[in-house]
């Protein structure tokens, strides 16, 4: 399984994107069935949960620094993967990787996802 993110770029405090994160491959239906996340990295540091979303998207879970501003979501018919971020703050700025879980709830730990795509970079300027 490949995942692809995409929708980074460069914005000013308070400003908004959505990212989105696209499975291909020839065991990507099975994605449709296992939890997914977002972490982002910045460079020297640890990647960190951000959001995730269990297989049918009835559950999500948030990191306490994004709640009320980021939601995920997905579509399983097409295998996407969505972060809608609002209100966006410069601690925000971090590469964003999506990541498909071993289990159909997924969770926050890192240990708990076996697929990580490269990432998209999100700069949030003060």
């Amino acid at each position: 399984v490949q995942l692809q993110a995409s929708g980074g770029g460069s914005v000013q405090a308070g400003g908004s994107l959505r990212l989105s994160c696209a499975a291909s491959g020839r065991t990507m239906s099975t994605i449709s069935n296992n939890g997914m996340a977002w972490f982002r990295q910045d460079p020297g540091k640890e990647r960190e949960f951000v959001a995730g979303i269990n297989w049918n998207g009835a559950t999500t879970t948030y990191a306490d620094s994004v709640k009320g501003r980021f939601t995920i979501s997905r579509d399983r018919m097409k295998h996407m993967v969505y972060l809608q971020m609002n209100s966006l703050r410069p601690e925000d700025t971090a590469r964003y990787l999506c990541a498909a879980a071993r289990s159909a709830s997924g969770g926050s730990s890192r240990r708990a996802y076996n697929y990580w795509g490269q990432g998209t970079l999100v700069t949030v300027s003060s």
